[in-house]
């Protein structure tokens, strides 16, 4: 059993307090796991980086500096999956993984608004009034395969008209996350089921 997990993830912008509202909006979507670390007495950390290439550069020296932690890099795809997550880092961001097994490698696919498109419930809730369903549903069930632009096209056009206004990534992404039902967007995004599976194999060994 891995005794600390340290979760690198992109997002958040560039300031504290933008980095600290994703943090805390992950903190409660991955508090299922959360809980199961602290009742295994694992240290649990989740680091918002800012840019993709941040989150890659402190996951790298995580590796160096906390050696004896389960270190997790979380980006976004940017674009369809179509090989193991190394390999597609290394082919899309010409990033150096060499010698790192894919259970330390993690994947929002094609962005992290796929996992939000998951639970139409939990936008409703959000947005309230003028929210229009109608302007997802020509979305592909299977949400990972939705084309990264069109995510964010179609979130937009769904809130566009709300009191809350349009998507915005900064201001509503970390929202939104805790009131993900974690079960609905695990059910039709393979890889953030990947990541629930991997974590809670980590912490039962």
């Amino acid at each position: 059993m891995v005794k600390e997990i340290r979760i690198y993830i992109e997002g958040g912008g560039d300031k504290k307090d933008t980095k600290k509202a994703i943090r805390i909006g992950f903190s409660e979507f991955l508090k299922d796991l959360r809980q199961i670390a602290q009742k295994n007495r694992i240290r649990w950390k989740i680091i918002v980086c800012g840019s993709r290439q941040n989150a890659f550069g402190d996951f790298k020296n995580a590796l160096k500096a906390n050696p004896n932690a389960f270190n997790i890099l979380l980006v976004d795809a940017e674009a369809p999956v179509n090989t193991r997550p190394c390999q597609h880092l290394r082919l899309r961001d010409n990033w150096d993984l060499d010698n790192i097994d894919d259970e330390h490698c993690h994947l929002m696919v094609q962005t992290m608004e796929a996992w939000l498109i998951a639970d139409i419930e939990a936008l409703q809730k959000f947005y309230g009034s003028g929210f229009k369903e109608k302007a997802l549903s020509n979305n592909n069930p299977e949400v990972e395969k939705i084309d990264k632009k069109q995510l964010e096209h179609s979130l937009k056009a769904a809130t566009r008209h709300t009191q809350k206004g349009e998507y915005h990534k900064i201001q509503h992404a970390s929202k939104l996350l805790a009131l993900l039902a974690v079960d609905k967007v695990r059910q039709v995004a393979p890889h953030c089921d990947r990541l629930f599976t991997t974590l809670i194999q980590k912490m039962s060994i």
